[in-house]
């Protein structure tokens, strides 16, 4: 296995560095299935009843339900995965950071691999034995751990390829998990509609099928991954004037296990977590939202949402369906969009506009739902949710600045945990709300009033944490001692010996053919995925 040490993965002289995106967008583009793993909650809930699930008796006891053979998973005992892989992928993250900075990413890629793709085999398993356990396990808790290796692995690879542009090369790879379920849900729909038969709802097969498919992209991105030797920079590029005198970018390095005591990481973490948790709240209910806010409105009919007939439901949700698919391409142009501005503008520059917008429209969205004013609605959260994947892409970038390359790996996974706390935090804002409103006797169409505002207030915390960010002190950073220990634990003087610490010439070398053939392989699923949503997204404007 010395094929995945780290230093066998030194590029040689005249390799283009535009060849790593596309290995991080093949492992993105598959752990982003995360986001699509919906679409087996309805099959899944009626895994043994086929038709119709078979409820579990009144009286049976919560464990008892949990290890049942005999009766259906209700949706909510499934939803739980979904927290997991989001919480997992935080732990895991902030876990084995330093480890992937030391072994690299190839090591850490397959790793991620092994975990995600056999946490499906583990879950097929689960269902076709009708064990939850064994799915929480599989896809939950194991899953969760390749998600957080596959997402953070390329992150620390691509700063250093791409010193002239961090915030795109990031926004490149990371644009990928967003983009996963687009290209994953239609397909796992097409794969359990062909494995359904009269005993099985197709789905423990089609998580096979998938974990085999995922493994073959993942394993080949892993193994297409290379890091730049000691010393590389893209040739005829010298870092700009303006860089070494801007004190929010750093030239020396902060090692990892020290940014739990320095104030601008806890800062930062405020900045993601408010992002996220803000956004995320509104991508898990957008459905529901659209149609409880415009009732019949939606289809030319002045009648709230409790008086449609179940076809006049019907049409609602095909064009509530359109309205997911439009987020979810927003999500995925943003976290290019945004971060490849934040190079221009700079990232704190970015977060000020992030929340700065991101205030006005969530406070705009209760006027503009009682004044029946759909397309600015529906722009208002376009826009929203493509700041909500910018803060993805350009947190990387932001930490990279402020507290060097050496270790942004390893900051970026304890960061991460933001993300965790967030998926925990904004669904139960947006969901516990809506019930409150309802309780309260309060219409569907206005229930939603009180959450955008607490939306909107928690933009305004985020604003504050990001004017609070500041250079960091100069006594948190390495000594340069500190610093060869660490590059020595990192292999990368072993790196530089071998390669003659050269400033190689990649950025526009390497086979043409090579080169094009990687990107067609990742472009061709995620322009079919962008092809399906916006057949969707049509719906909305007819």
């Amino acid at each position: 296995m010395g094929f995945l040490d780290k230093e066998r993965t030194v590029a040689a002289p005249g390799f283009n560095r535009w060849l790593v995106p596309p290995a991080a967008l093949a492992i993105h583009l598959c752990i982003g299935m995360a986001y699509g793993f919906s679409v087996f909650w309805l099959p899944l809930s009626h895994a043994l009843g086929i038709k119709e699930s078979i409820a579990c008796p009144a009286d049976m006891g919560f464990f008892a339900e949990i290890f049942s053979s005999s009766c259906d998973w209700k949706i909510s005992m499934l939803g739980w995965m979904y927290t997991m892989f989001f919480v997992f992928l935080g732990a895991a993250a902030a876990t084995f950071g330093g480890w992937l900075e030391r072994v690299g990413p190839r090591k850490a890629g397959v790793v991620s691999a092994v975990c995600w793709c056999g946490g499906l085999v583990i879950s097929a398993l689960g269902v076709y034995l009708h064990q939850i356990t064994l799915m929480w396990l599989g896809s939950g808790l194991i899953g969760g751990i390749g998600l957080g290796l596959g997402y953070i692995s390329p992150v620390s690879t691509l700063i250093k390829w791409f010193p002239d542009r961090r915030g795109m090369a990031t926004g490149m790879a990371i644009m990928g998990f967003g983009g996963g379920a687009m290209i994953g849900a239609p397909l796992a729909d097409k794969l359990m509609k062909f494995f359904a038969t009269p005993n099985s709802v197709g789905v423990w097969e089609t998580f096979l099928v998938l974990a085999a498919i995922y493994f073959v992209f993942m394993m080949a991105g892993a193994l297409a991954y290379r890091i730049p030797a000691a010393g590389w920079k893209p040739e005829g590029w010298t870092a700009p004037v303006a860089q070494t005198n801007n004190a929010m970018i750093t030239t020396r390095h902060i090692h990892a296990r020290k940014v739990w005591n320095i104030p601008q990481f806890w800062l930062l973490w405020g900045v993601l977590w408010l992002n996220v948790s803000a956004g995320i709240g509104i991508l898990g209910m957008a459905s529901p939202l659209l149609q409880e806010v415009f009732g019949g409105r939606l289809i030319g009919l002045d009648i709230p949402f409790n008086d449609l007939t179940a076809a006049q439901k019907g049409q609602t949700a095909a064009i509530a369906a359109g309205f997911t698919g439009l987020l979810s391409l927003f999500n995925i142009g943003g976290r290019f969009f945004w971060s490849t501005c934040s190079d221009f503008i700079g990232r704190k520059a970015t977060y000020f506009v992030f929340f700065v917008l991101g205030f006005v429209l969530y406070a705009s969205i209760p006027s503009l739902s009682h004044n029946g004013q759909l397309a600015l609605f529906v722009a208002a959260f376009c826009v929203i949710l493509s700041m909500y994947g910018g803060g993805f892409a350009t947190i990387p970038a932001y930490l990279a600045d402020l507290f060097g390359t050496q270790m942004v790996g390893a900051i970026h996974g304890r960061l991460l945990t933001a993300w965790s706390a967030a998926g925990i935090l904004g669904p139960i804002l947006v969901t516990y709300l809506r019930e409150y409103q309802l309780a309260a006797g309060v219409p569907k169409a206005q229930v939603y009033d009180i959450t955008m505002y607490v939306l909107a207030g928690l933009i305004v915390l985020g604003l504050l944490c990001n004017l609070l960010v500041r250079p960091i002190a100069a006594r948190y950073f390495m000594s340069d001692a500190e610093l060869a220990d660490e590059k020595k634990l990192a292999h990368e003087r072993e790196a530089a010996s071998q390669n003659g610490a050269r400033v190689a010439v990649a950025g526009g070398g390497g086979n043409p053919a090579v080169v094009s053939f990687a990107w067609i392989a990742v472009g061709i699923p995620l322009a079919i995925g962008i092809w399906i949503t916006l057949q969707k997204a049509v719906v909305l404007f007819k």
